[in-house]
C-alpha cells in the first residue's frame, strides 16, 4: 500500500512539474512585442486588406512561410515549399446596378448571385415571397418583389437564410427574377454592399456545378419608395440593369508547415493549428478610408498560430503538429475546402483541428471557444486559459451559426474534432459589429495587454491537447460524432 501511495504521489508530482514546465515554455516564446510586430505588418495599409488572389495576399503568404522557416518548422512533406497552390475561379463584381420604375431610380442594388441582367417589364409585389403569398398571383415572365425575411423575422442574417427558399419558389412559379427590399442603416448597407457586390470566388473544380442564372437582388428601400409603388396596385413596370460580371482564373495559396512529435507512438497522430490569413481587401470608403485591414479578423488568429508554431518547433509536443494558414476564408471557406480535398498528410491521422478565428471582442476577461463543450479537450482548453487569468466560455451567440462559418467546419464535416478559439465576447453586439468587416479594424485599435494573455492561453492549450495521453474526440451525440467514428474507424 505504501508503495502504491508513493507511486501515486510521484505521478501527481511529475504531472504537476510537467504542466508547470509547459507554462514556462509558453512564457519563454510568447511576447507582446512579437505579437504587435506581426499584427501591425499583416494588418498594415500596405497589404491592402489581404484580398484573396491579390499581390498583397501573396506577400502575406510569403511572410508567413518565412516565419515558419525561421522557427524551424518543416515545409510540406516531400516538398521544399510551405505554399500549397489553391486554384480558384473569380467572378468580378458588377460595374453597374440600377433599379427604375417611373421617376424612381435606385442604385443601392445588392447582387446575391452573379447574373448580368437587363430587364424591362412587369414586377409583382408578393409580401414576403413565401408559398402562401403566390395564391392567385401570376408571375410568369415577370419579376417578384417582396420584403426580406418573414413577418416575424427581418434581421439581415435570418433573412439571408431564407433567400434560397424564396429564389427556388419564384423560379418554380415562372418568375424571371426576385427582388427583396430591406431597410437598413448606412453601416449595415456598406457592409452588405462590400460583401454582395465585390468579387466572388469559388474553387476551380466547382466549375462543373450548374450555374445559377436566376437573378436575385436585394435593394435598400430606406425611404420605402419601392413600397409606395404598390400602395394601390400589386403590379408595376420596372427596369433592372446589372452589368459587369466576368469570370477568370485565379491562383492563391495556403501556407502549410509540419513539426514532428517527440513521442515514438503519438507522433503518428497530428494536431492541426489553423487560421485564415485573408481578409476582404479594399471596399466602399468610410470617412476617406477604403482599406479593410482585418486586424481582429484575422491577423490575430493568424498570429496565434504563428506563436504556436514558434513554441512547438522549439519544444516539440508528443503529437506531431500541422500548421495551416488558409486563403479564401472570406470568399466561402475556400482554402480549407481545398485543403480537405487535397491533404498533405492523410486526414485520418489528424486527431484534432484547433482553429483560431475572430470577429472582435467585448470581454477581456474571457476567451470564447466556439465548440468548447463539443470535444473531449474542453478541460485542457479551460485549464490553459485559467493559467493566464482568462475564463474559457462556449459560444454565447448560437443564433449566429459561428461554428459553421469558419474553416473548422470543413474539418468537422470530415469527422475531425474542430473548435475555434476566439477573443472573448459574450454577445454579438455593437462592440463586435463596430469592427467586424469594417475599415475601423486597424492594428492600433486592439488591446495588446489582453492579447498577450489570449496568445499564451492558446499556445498552452495547444501543448496540453498535443501532450494529453488520451486522444481527443467529439462528445457523444454531437452532430459530427458519427463522421468521426467513420473517419477513425471506431
Amino acid at each position: 500500500m505504501k508503495k502504491f501511495i508513493l507511486f501515486s504521489l510521484l505521478l501527481t508530482f511529475t504531472a504537476s512539474v510537467y504542466a508547470q514546465d509547459d507554462v514556462e515554455k509558453v512564457k519563454s516564446t510568447v511576447s507582446k512585442s512579437k505579437i504587435e510586430g506581426h499584427i501591425y505588418f499583416l494588418a498594415s495599409d500596405e497589404l491592402k486588406g489581404r484580398q484573396t488572389g491579390s499581390p498583397e495576399n501573396k506577400i502575406a503568404a510569403q511572410y508567413l512561410a518565412n516565419m515558419l522557416r525561421s522557427y524551424g518548422v518543416k515545409p510540406i512533406p516531400n516538398n521544399t515549399s510551405y505554399l500549397q497552390p489553391v486554384e480558384l475561379k473569380k467572378t468580378s463584381g458588377a460595374t453597374k446596378t440600377e433599379f427604375k420604375s417611373g421617376d424612381l431610380t435606385l442604385k443601392q442594388v445588392l447582387t446575391l448571385n452573379q447574373v448580368n441582367t437587363n430587364y424591362k417589364g412587369k414586377a409583382v409585389f408578393l409580401n414576403h415571397g413565401f408559398e402562401e403569398d403566390y395564391k392567385d398571383a401570376d408571375v410568369t415572365g415577370k419579376f417578384v418583389i417582396c420584403i426580406i425575411g418573414s413577418k416575424d423575422e427581418r434581421a439581415v442574417r435570418a433573412a439571408f437564410s431564407k433567400t434560397k427558399e424564396k429564389s427556388k419558389l419564384a423560379k418554380e412559379k415562372g418568375a424571371l427574377g426576385i427582388i427583396e427590399i430591406c431597410n437598413v442603416d448606412d453601416m449595415t448597407r456598406t457592409q452588405m454592399e462590400h460583401y454582395f457586390n465585390g468579387d466572388k470566388m469559388s474553387l476551380s473544380n466547382s466549375n462543373k456545378e450548374e450555374k445559377n442564372d436566376f437573378t436575385h437582388l436585394w435593394i435598400n428601400d430606406k425611404n420605402e419608395e419601392i413600397s409606395k409603388l404598390f400602395t394601390d396596385t400589386k403590379e408595376v413596370n420596372i427596369e433592372i440593369t446589372v452589368e459587369g460580371f466576368k469570370d477568370s482564373n485565379v491562383y492563391s495559396q495556403n501556407v502549410v508547415g509540419v513539426v514532428e512529435g517527440s513521442d515514438p507512438k503519438l507522433k503518428n497522430e497530428y494536431v492541426i493549428y489553423s487560421a485564415h490569413y485573408d481578409h476582404v481587401g479594399i471596399g466602399v470608403p468610410v470617412e476617406n478610408d477604403s482599406i479593410y485591414n482585418g486586424a481582429r479578423d484575422n491577423a490575430v488568429g493568424t498570429v496565434t498560430v504563428l506563436s504556436a508554431a514558434e513554441n512547438i518547433a522549439k519544444y516539440p509536443t508528443k503529437r506531431s503538429a500541422l500548421f495551416i494558414l488558409f486563403t479564401g476564408e472570406e470568399k466561402g471557406l475556400l482554402g480549407s475546402k481545398w485543403y480537405v480535398e487535397h491533404p498533405v498528410i492523410p486526414l485520418d491521422q489528424m486527431v484534432y483541428c484547433f482553429n483560431s478565428d475572430n470577429g472582435g471582442y467585448n470581454d477581456i476577461t474571457k476567451a470564447t471557444i466556439i465548440g468548447l463543450n463539443r470535444t473531449t479537450a474542453q478541460n485542457d482548453i479551460a485549464e490553459a486559459t485559467k493559467k493566464f487569468g482568462l475564463e474559457a466560455i462556449d459560444d454565447p451567440a448560437p443564433e449566429q451559426g459561428l461554428f459553421d462559418r469558419s474553416d473548422n467546419v470543413n474539418f468537422a464535416a470530415k469527422g475531425i474534432p474542430a473548435p475555434t478559439f476566439s477573443m472573448g465576447f459574450t454577445s454579438f453586439n455593437e462592440e463586435i459589429t463596430k469592427y467586424y468587416h469594417q475599415v475601423t479594424d486597424n492594428p492600433d485599435s486592439v488591446d495588446y495587454d489582453y492579447l498577450f494573455k489570449f496568445f499564451q492561453s492558446y499556445v498552452l492549450a495547444c501543448r496540453k491537447i498535443a501532450n494529453n495521453p488520451k486522444t481527443p474526440f467529439w462528445v457523444e451525440g454531437d452532430k459530427y460524432y458519427e463522421a468521426g467514428k467513420k473517419l477513425y474507424k471506431k
